[in-house]
């Protein structure tokens, strides 16, 4: 199925058309200067911009959004403005652009497609996917299935946050090279391993990029992989979402 998958960052919102079916991006890719303004009506704007004058699009859509969501609607906004907080971002992402929607986190997106057609295909038990770039995102899976909306993240060690300590932001800010930027992962992953004691981690965003330079001073007992996406597996993750919902029997 062909479906137009978008992402929301920092960057800005981008979007493509996906083959659903494959895991493939089939068009140019699409999208807005970085977002200054993220309140609901500025978001608004910039969708309906995307969606029905740039793609002029008429179909299903998966959309990629930087907070937790269950059914639609923001259940907290720590990379978003809060007055998205318990909107229906599906139902007004909808309305603007005519189009049915599908909403996800994205870093839950960007899991999906790395356990369909990526990294962790055909990986049985417990999977750890962080995204390492502006902040710190996540997603966990068992025997495939997903455990939505988690914000490791966020989670503390010794009082700073595992973004705070070891994002590709920090990284830069604080002028870290990469071998001491690849031991501040080591912690974070150790301390992820006692939690979740997972078989495997897959490890996204901009540190995926760099997984050469990176990869060779992590020492962990867990097996790690470099994400197969790059910047493309959570728009891919989206509309594959969006396809399901299509799919569903009772949403015909």
């Amino acid at each position: 199925m062909e479906v137009l998958g978008i992402d929301i960052g920092s960057y800005g919102i981008k979007g493509c058309i996906v083959d659903t079916d494959k895991g493939k991006i089939i068009s140019e890719r699409k999208g807005t200067p970085p977002l200054e303004d993220t309140t609901p009506h500025k978001i608004l704007a910039k969708m309906h911009q995307i969606v029905s004058k740039e793609f002029k699009w008429d179909g299903p859509v998966g959309c990629a959004f930087p907070a937790p969501v269950n059914k639609g609607i923001v259940l907290s906004a720590k990379r978003i403005d809060d007055s998205w907080v318990d909107a229906n971002a599906e139902q007004l992402f909808s309305e603007i652009t005519d189009n049915e929607f599908s909403i996800i986190n994205d870093t839950d997106a960007t899991g999906l497609a790395e356990m369909h057609f990526g990294a962790g295909q055909n990986q049985d038990g417990v999977t750890v996917v962080l995204t390492v770039g502006t902040g710190i995102g996540s997603s966990v899976f068992m025997d495939g299935k997903l455990v939505p909306n988690t914000e490791l993240g966020l989670i503390e060690i010794q009082g700073i946050s595992v973004e705070e300590h070891a994002s590709n932001k920090t990284r830069k800010e604080e002028g870290i090279r990469k071998k001491t930027w690849a031991k501040r992962l080591e912690l974070v992953l150790e301390h992820f391993e006692e939690i979740f004691h997972p078989d495997l981690f897959i490890l996204g965003g901009q540190l995926s990029r760099k997984a050469d330079k990176t990869f060779p001073f992590i020492k962990i007992n867990t097996a790690f992989k470099a994400a197969s996406f790059l910047n493309d597996a959570s728009i891919v993750g989206a509309a594959m979402v969006a396809a399901h919902k299509k799919n569903t029997p009772h949403n015909r």
